[in-house]
């Protein structure tokens, strides 16, 4: 490996004589030591050559001496096997083991009392069980005996009885003589011929018969036999060659086994990028990059001469020249180092054609060459990753198209699997939790890298049909599941999930989940950040609450018949990683996982059982309780049936039990005509709004002069503007929302934001506008300037909004909820009721003006708003009135019937949202400006738009014009309020109108 060894990225010593009990062979000691191990011989053995040191293939033996007629007979070691019809479990790996020890105890003491009873020859005392084994489990032990020939009928057939009393089952034919040969002492590679030899001794008898871990081998295209069946030849040995071989013949009336471990080298994977490149011909250098798996070493060779060597990668750095070097072509070869047996073998080397040209490229790297618009290259990964990326020429450079890196560290696990034991899976697993753990962020990162993960946990759990898993093992099990399944990987669960190719990675983690379950052992809880396994003891009746965070999923079973184990693990995010649909799914493509994913296995079968789950999004209906069927390959709700309770929960009743969850189907209307109606009242919206502040600038040199009119010129100005910018970012969410299934926070948050904070600014200036109303009308002799009113309205008209806005994103952005989880840019409601804070601030204010526009009512129509107003500020607040009476019921409906389209599925209550929400624009523009005779008035070409507008001219009275539009106040105010003339009224009007500037600035 290339990585840099630190305090974050330590070695690890590995304990060989744990996991490999039988590394040193028969009647030996193994001592685990830092970074190695050491054998040395039991009492009373040697090694079989003391030059060399002890290993399976110079095995300890008891040593030859000298006898003479008066000395007995020097006792035989004899390496005996014995199968017990049980489950593997882990902790018969432990010689320390409190497993190991009660039961190598029993088959000890009552293999000793049965042999010295019925075994003539067997020295008392002289059983030891050197190990145990999968294969059912086979206990390895030896005994001592003065000959070699032995009758071992009687003795075991008391064994066999002796330990079933006791509780222990043995197989038939449960008994061999066993002993540890060597077939071989190649080391041996993909695609080589091997022969292995057994060697039979004169006192064996019957036909050899030739096993791969415990299976019976044939002559067939794999294997052929020599006619005495001494040697087996494997024809193309590959890495599936692996394993225990056996030679099995009779001897001393039970079968005689010779055994060795055969491992086959796992093909390497030379990897070099593009096999034919061009470089320009211009003096520079370019990159040959040559990777390899772990184990190996590479040369790069030109022409016979080795430019380099090294490791398993390598870089080789060549110089082209200048000149006249069109047709000049390079063949580089990349080679395994120092392995000339398999120079034959194509996987050994891989080459790499250069040309060098002068003709022009679009793009051009050191290492991928030159090259054409839209042509595509492979390229080697960077340091650290192994496997290639496929880069593509757009702009004039090279563009990752696809990235196929897989971290080395796991690749070399991965390469690990092929030969791995099922004895060796508890250190494998450790290994691979903890590499998973600390090399997170960039596992998360890479989809290559999470396939990768998958693949080794499928087959962790295949190989583990044959062996028990307790805790420690699934604690590793899990925490690698739970990095691989947490929320920030949901963007790479979704590349992989597009497309055939790895649309089934996700369905292979979930039966890898299912299959190791069914091995687990003992009652334990296991807690991880998104997975939580409970496996106990049930009887009567049980019942299970999530403990994890944002989830009250409840599993309930009303009756369990007989007692039983139950494992139930629950998931949280696995929703985000397995498909909605099958590959034979008749549903529509919209429908989504919405609720945790929980694994319930059982020992016994149980026909009633109840989840009760949170639904993820709230605005999602047509529930369905499903369960994953791996024969059909799709969702399946078969035996079971949807209840929802009071609660709002999805409560389903199952009558079996596997992976369950529920599917539903968007909450929403879709309907052309929402669309239509939408996109034409946003356009007629944003027209007007660019045409209200048109026809504002061009009068604002009007409006300067009286405050009252000034301040309600800005209130519109401003209610404009913000609504125009919302509607803008209100496109852009859309447009979002259309291109993603379901809308990222990374793309959706600032767009939400800005619309949260534009939309509460035009409330909150429809607010200022009905405080500016009651202020001029109400407090009649409190005086404030101009500059106090623009920083006060400035100051809560986006000062107060954009505190709101700030608070809503710190409150609710840490867990993810701020935005929707719907198909919608907009506030999250049903996870963290974001939504509040726009609804509570915007009903509040709409109340707030509705109070205010009745007691100013009030005020005007009994009391009148003072003498000493002018008849342009009395216009102006007429204006105001009028505007926050039209427009405050108008938002306020809108928003509404908004809230109404989030918990119904009503068509009408859409379309009234859509038409309301879509013309706020078109409103603010006719009862804010064109509704206002003084900016009519104002306007070049006045008497066209009067003659549309009204039939009023300019000598209509202040009082009369300040009036229009509200008859009623017109009547009452003639009564009660002006009390002076309208000659006055009308020359007011014809003075102000002279000097082109006073009057009152409201939407008449």
């Amino acid at each position: 490996m290339n990585e840099t060894i630190n305090n974050s990225n330590p070695c690890i010593d590995i304990n060989e004589c744990q996991f490999s009990p039988s590394i040193c062979g028969p009647n030996s000691d193994c001592t685990n030591q830092l970074g190695s191990y050491s054998c040395s011989c039991s009492d009373g053995f040697t090694a079989t050559n003391s030059n060399l040191p002890i290993s399976i293939n110079n095995i300890c033996t008891v040593p030859s001496t000298p006898t003479t007629p008066s000395t007995p007979p020097p006792a035989t070691v004899i390496g005996m096997s014995m199968t017990i019809d049980q489950t593997f479990e882990r902790s018969l790996t432990d010689p320390d083991s409190k497993t190991f020890k009660d039961l190598s105890g029993k088959i000890e003491s009552t293999i000793d009392a049965s042999y010295s009873n019925k075994l003539t020859g067997y020295s008392t005392g002289s059983i030891k069980v050197s190990a145990f084994r999968p294969g059912s489990v086979i206990a390895d032990y030896t005994i001592s005996a003065t000959s070699n020939n032995l009758d071992f009928g009687a003795a075991n057939t008391q064994v066999f009885d002796s330990l079933k009393a006791k509780g222990i089952n043995l197989v038939e034919n449960a008994f061999a003589q066993s002993d540890q040969a060597v077939f071989t002492t190649d080391q041996l590679y993909p695609l080589q011929k091997v022969d292995l030899k057994c060697n039979r001794p004169d006192s064996a008898v019957g036909q050899i018969k030739w096993t791969m871990d415990n299976k019976d081998l044939a002559e067939n295209t794999k294997y052929s036999f020599s006619i005495d069946k001494k040697t087996l030849t494997m024809l193309n040995a590959s890495e599936d060659y692996s394993g225990r071989y056996s030679c099995i013949m009779q001897k001393n009336t039970i079968p005689y086994i010779q055994w060795q471990n055969i491992i086959i080298k796992r093909r390497p994977s030379i990897i070099v990028g593009e096999n034919d490149r061009v470089f320009p011909c211009d003096g520079s250098s370019f990159q040959l990059i040559c990777s390899v798996d772990v184990g190996y070493n590479l040369e790069w060779v030109l022409g016979g001469t080795v430019q380099i060597s090294g490791s398993d990668s390598i870089t080789l750095n060549y110089d082209t020249q200048i000149g006249n070097c069109t047709d000049q072509t390079f063949t580089f070869i990349c080679r395994l180092k120092d392995l000339p047996q398999l120079q034959n073998y194509t996987y050994s080397y891989r080459s790499v054609t250069v040309r060098t040209s002068t003709e022009i490229y679009d793009c051009q790297n050191e290492e991928l060459g030159a090259g054409k618009t839209n042509e595509q290259r492979t390229g080697v990964c960077g340091t650290g990753m192994k496997g290639t990326v496929t880069y593509k020429c757009e702009s004039k450079a090279w563009k990752p198209l696809e990235d196929n890196c897989v971290l080395e560290v796991i690749d070399n696990l991965k390469n690990k699997l092929e030969s791995l034991r099922v004895e060796e899976i508890p250190g494998f697993m450790a290994n691979l939790s903890l590499a998973t753990s600390e090399n997170n962020v960039n596992i998360t990162q890479s989809a290559a890298t999470v396939q990768a993960i998958v693949d080794i946990l499928f087959k962790i759990a295949d190989l583990s049909q044959t062996f028990v898993i307790k805790k420690t093992v699934m604690e590793s099990f899990l925490n690698t599941v739970d990095i691989i399944v947490s929320g920030n990987v949901s963007d790479t669960w979704k590349k992989l999930n597009t497309g055939n190719k790895t649309g089934d990675t996700s369905i292979k983690l979930l039966s890898a989940i299912e299959n190791i379950s069914d091995r687990l052992i003992d009652e334990f809880d296991i807690y991880e950040t998104s997975i939580q396994l409970n496996r106990t003891t049930i009887k009567n009746s049980f019942a299970l609450t999530s403990a994890l965070p944002n989830s009250t999923t409840e599993i309930v079973i009303p009756q369990v018949p007989l007692e039983t184990t139950i494992t139930i693990i629950i998931f949280t995010t696995l929703d985000k990683v397995l498909p909605s649909q099958g590959t034979n799914d008749s549903r529509k493509s919209n429908v989504r996982i919405n609720g945790d994913v929980v694994v319930v296995k059982v020992n016994k079968t149980l026909n009633n059982i109840s989840f009760t789950f949170d639904i993820t999004d709230q605005s999602l209906g047509n529930p369905q309780c499903v369960f994953w069927n791996f024969i059909l390959n799709t969702w399946d709700s078969t035996g079971c049936e949807v209840k929802r309770n009071s609660t709002g929960n999805l409560t389903c009743e199952c009558n079996h039990t596997t992976s369950f969850s529920i599917l539903m189907s968007p909450f929403s209307i879709d309907h052309q005509a929402l669309d239509i109606i939408t996109y034409i009242g946003v356009a007629i919206s944003m027209a007007s709004l660019i045409i209200c502040l048109i026809i504002e600038t061009i009068i604002w040199k009007s409006v300067r002069r009286n405050d009252t009119s000034y301040m309600r010129h800005v209130s519109i100005v401003n209610i404009a503007v913000s609504l125009l910018i919302a509607n803008i970012c209100f496109i852009i969410g859309a447009a979002i929302a259309e291109q993603e299934q379901s809308p990222s926070p990374a793309h959706c948050s600032p767009v939400v934001f800005f619309m949260h904070f534009f939309y509460l600014a035009l409330f909150f200036w429809m607010l200022l506008s009905a405080l500016l109303l009651f202020y001029r009308t109400v407090m009649v002799l409190s005086q404030m300037s101009r500059t106090k009113m623009m920083v006060i309205a400035f100051i809560v008209g986006y000062g107060a909004p954009l505190l709101i806005a700030v608070i809503t994103v710190a409150s609710t952005a840490g867990p993810q909820n701020y935005i929707s989880k719907s198909n919608a840019c907009w506030l999250n409601w049903y996870e963290s009721k974001a939504l509040l804070g726009f609804v509570i601030p915007a009903f509040t204010i709409v109340a707030i003006n509705l109070v205010v526009l009745i007691v100013v009512l009030y005020k005007m129509l009994r009391s009148g708003v003072g003498a000493t107003t002018q008849p342009d500020e009395k216009h102006a607040l007429v204006v105001i009135a009028r505007c926050v009476a039209f427009l405050t019921p108008i938002f306020g409906l809108t928003w509404g019937f908004g809230i109404g389209t989030m918990v119904s599925r009503d068509f009408g209550i859409h379309v009234v949202f859509a038409l309301l929400n879509s013309l706020q624009g078109f409103f603010i523009l006719v009862f804010g400006t064109l509704l206002d005779s003084k900016v009519r008035e104002a306007l070049p070409g006045k008497q066209l738009l009067q003659k549309l507008s009204s039939s009023r001219t300019k000598t209509t009275s202040a009082g009369s014009s300040s009036t229009s539009g509200l008859p009623f106040l017109q009547r009452k105010g003639r009564r009660h309020v002006y009390h002076v003339s309208e000659t006055n009224l009308s020359s007011a009007v014809t003075s102000s109108d002279s000097s082109s500037g006073s009057y009152a600035v409201v939407n008449t």
